[in-house]
């Protein structure tokens, strides 16, 4: 088993700790920017190493993977570091900021020959793999449209990370992300047509947002989005044989298909919405040990392509861009 060390304490790093304890194995080390909260976890979770800085964590041999968790505009920092030191990455959606982020660390991670993935349950969760098999089979026929929904609601306060501009705020790079990534795991091509619509909050983030997708094949996709407002996390495929609703679509474990012919309706089940963190470590696991291909990379590179190209529509960029 690999040698992990978590980047940040907080929710995420803290679901890591428990996915490594069902798996039977504890993470080697943790590093986080106050060190009281770096030893208190540790402690929490039987941590062996805590570690003073990020440089220290890259400099020590033993490590094998870093999982980075810590807010989206720190990650570029992170990565650059990570992978220069020959350690395969594991990072928080969304990955980077934008496109150009993205191809400087995968370009890093090629020369270092190391794995470099982004933690998207989307990829990872059984639900999804049992789906693809019944598509790829030919069961529910060619695919029409996909629509989903992500709404949150989230108190008006400009200064939480969710609407602040200094911590990449918005609900594209936060929530949008999960609902992109969906549409591009089922789409048989990335979209090559892209419209949208944004309400921007008074931070100057995007706080809801319509978007409308095309790809080559003329499968289409659309996607609503707020942080203002409570929606069902719902996507929906429409094939021209039946359609497939899944609800709490991030961390999915059940999925319903009715068939056009008849309206009779099947329920597939597959996974633990629980277990959601385990996957991606077993995942990950696979890919240093030579499988790089099971966590997608490649969709990640086309999901941060969209994002950026409809960030650029908007005229919303983030401080470290300017």
């Amino acid at each position: 088993m690999a040698n992990w060390v978590s980047a940040g304490c907080g929710v995420i790093a803290n679901e890591l700790a428990q996915a490594m304890e069902k798996r039977g194995q504890k993470l080697y080390g943790v590093v986080n920017r106050t060190q009281e909260k770096a030893v208190a976890f540790a402690k929490k979770y039987g941590v062996q190493n805590v570690f003073t800085s990020f440089e220290e964590v890259c400099a020590d041999p033993a490590v094998d993977i870093i999982y980075i968790s810590t807010p989206h505009n720190t990650h570029i920092q992170f990565l650059r570091k990570a992978l220069a030191a020959g350690k395969h990455v594991l990072c928080e959606k969304s990955i980077t900021l934008n496109s150009e982020e993205l191809e400087e660390a995968m370009q890093l991670a090629k020369e270092h020959g190391v794995v470099l993935a982004e933690a998207m349950t989307i990829y990872h969760m059984p639900i999804y793999k049992e789906l693809l098999k019944r598509v790829d089979a030919g069961d529910l026929g060619e695919l029409r449209v996909i629509q989903m929904n992500f709404g949150s609601y989230k108190e008006y306060d400009m200064k939480n990370r969710f609407f602040n501009r200094n911590l990449a705020g918005g609900a594209l790079l936060d929530i949008g992300v999960y609902a992109l990534s969906f549409v591009r795991m089922f789409l048989s091509s990335c979209p090559d047509q892209i419209a949208s619509q944004v309400k921007f909050a008074p931070t100057g983030v995007d706080e809801q947002a319509g978007i409308l997708l095309m790809n080559p094949k003329k499968e289409m996709a659309t996607v609503t989005l707020s942080l203002h407002a409570k929606q069902p996390k719902r996507g929906m495929l429409s094939f021209d044989k039946a359609y497939v609703e899944m609800y709490e679509y991030p961390r999915g474990q059940k999925a319903v298909i009715t068939y056009t012919e008849d309206g009779h309706t099947e329920e597939l089940r597959a996974g633990a919405t629980a277990d959601a963190l385990v996957y991606e470590v077993e995942d990950m696991e696979r890919a240093i040990a030579g499988q790089p291909e099971v966590m997608k990379l490649n969709y990640t590179e086309d999901v941060m392509r969209m994002m950026t190209e409809i960030r650029k529509q908007w005229g919303l960029t983030y401080p470290e861009e300017e």
